[in-house]
């Protein structure tokens, strides 16, 4: 492998490996936040008790994902500097405004969160966390649509001088049509994927521990289960709506989803399909008829691009050169997307109906599947960025610049191969550290704010340093 390659699977392990932290933070703090409202507005202790104990698990994650936030941007400058050079303009302003407006919004308002126990009025250190997670949730629309000019590039002029796309409207940046179903679906994936680390978590306690704080896990798993289902339809509803616009702006990308080679009208949805080794064609497919035609079209009967079209038209367009994405990644990591969130859905009704009319879960089956629940929205929303980084190529910025001329040209294979090993040495000491401190968390259980923490003098002190 040369230079780019390497460099690609670094931005794609080091990004993976980020986003795991992402979804649990935005929908950890908005869920925290409703726990935390419910106690100030009923006083009900239950309430407090599973803030703060959920709360850990949020600052833990968001902790993780300011550091492996910051280790992915050296990737920009040292791998990816023509690439870098070329969107600076257009990238600059929502990334600015992502660190600066966005990003000090939940930092600072979450440290008066974390130490603000007991020492702000209740109302008041309820709207910091409030502010925290609206504060996660402008950072994420900042930065999806920075990734949406490069699914598709508005509000810009390129400047063959200085070779660089250039900014010419902010606004069309800010609301292009891919912006703006992308937000609502990761936003959705998110409150899935903490919905069911909640209800994961409260499964395990009921049942390794039955009778140890039986009402509020109960509760917590409602919240969680509820969750985790409200975030499927939700990202099912917006997955519908952006699978129609990418087919308007990336039709490449949808034929690759279903491995279609060649235009059909109606067309229909593959559900398992084999191709040649290349992946250049089809050898035996099992179909739902007209299916892909709703999904892309909206119609039963529209017209599918295929990719052997797509490829002809390509190429009188931009010129000679292979325009197709990896057939079986799309395909695969389209499909692993959808398989994982509906498992997911299932075990979260399974939780329910284990705990209906006040029975308690027993089953070491649902155990089992507890432990995995909040892995599959993770590997759905990983499948997901994989499908769509994947399904754009061989284009960085659809339509305007080449991956491979976007790799920094005086990087060599060796330096690459140093970054990417230690990155990844980096990246899975983080894990164990990540995964040890959950899962001390989660076996302490609840705290007990019945009064508050006492230091070695025998002072009180504020609940704040309980973290």
């Amino acid at each position: 492998m040369d230079a780019l390659d390497i460099a690609r699977w670094q931005f794609g392990i080091t990004t993976v490996y980020h986003f795991l932290f992402v979804p649990l933070t935005i929908g950890m703090a908005f869920i925290v936040a409703a726990l935390q409202t419910a106690w100030v507005r009923t006083g009900n202790e239950k309430w407090l008790r599973l803030t703060k104990f959920y709360g850990k698990l949020f600052l833990i994650n968001f902790a993780m994902g300011v550091v492996t936030g910051i280790v992915q941007e050296f990737q920009f400058g040292m791998n990816w500097s023509t690439y870098s050079r070329f969107v600076g303009d257009i990238f600059g302003a929502p990334l600015a405004i992502e660190a600066l407006l966005a990003f000090f919004l939940e930092s600072t308002f979450l440290g008066l969160w974390i130490f603000g126990w007991d020492r702000l009025p209740k109302r008041i250190h309820l709207a910091c966390i409030w502010a925290a997670a609206i504060g996660t949730l402008l950072s994420a629309y900042f930065i999806l649509a920075a990734n949406s000019f490069m699914q598709h590039p508005v509000g810009f002029t390129y400047n063959a001088e200085r070779g660089r796309a250039e900014l010419t409207d902010f606004g069309a940046v800010l609301t292009n049509k891919v912006a703006l179903v992308t937000f609502p679906h990761t936003i959705a994936g998110a409150f899935m994927t903490a919905g069911a680390l909640v209800c994961a978590v409260a499964v395990w306690h009921l049942i390794r521990r039955p009778g140890v704080d039986t009402a509020p896990f109960r509760s917590a798993l409602k919240i969680g289960a509820w969750t985790t289902l409200a975030g499927l339809a939700a990202v099912t509803i917006s997955g519908d709506i952006q699978g129609k616009i990418m087919t308007d702006v990336q039709p490449m990308k949808m034929a690759a989803a279903e491995a279609l080679y060649d235009t059909e009208q109606p067309a229909s949805f593959s559900i398992l399909t084999i191709g040649t080794l290349d992946g250049s064609e089809e050898v035996w497919a099992i179909k739902i008829p007209n299916l892909l035609s709703w999904l892309a079209t909206g119609t039963w009967d529209g017209e599918v691009q295929g990719i052997n079209d797509l490829q002809k038209e390509y190429e009188i367009t931009y010129g000679p050169g292979d325009y197709k994405p990896n057939i079986p990644v799309a395909y695969w990591t389209f499909r692993l997307m959808i398989g994982f969130g509906i498992v997911a859905g299932l075990i979260a009704l399974w939780a329910l109906w284990a705990i209906r009319r006040g029975r308690a879960p027993t089953s070491k089956l649902l155990l089992w599947s507890a432990i995995a629940l909040p892995l599959l929205p993770l590997a759905a929303n990983s499948a997901g960025w994989i499908f769509t980084e994947m399904g754009r190529q061989p284009w960085i910025v659809f339509s305007q610049l080449f991956t491979a001329a976007g790799v920094s040209p005086g990087t060599s294979t060796a330096e690459v191969v140093t970054s990417l090993t230690v990155f990844t040495l980096l990246y899975g000491g983080l894990a164990v550290v990540e995964v040890g401190l959950l899962l001390h968390f989660i076996r302490k259980g609840l705290p007990d704010v019945s009064a508050p923490p006492v230091d070695e003098e025998g002072e009180d002190r504020p609940l704040a340093f309980a973290y």
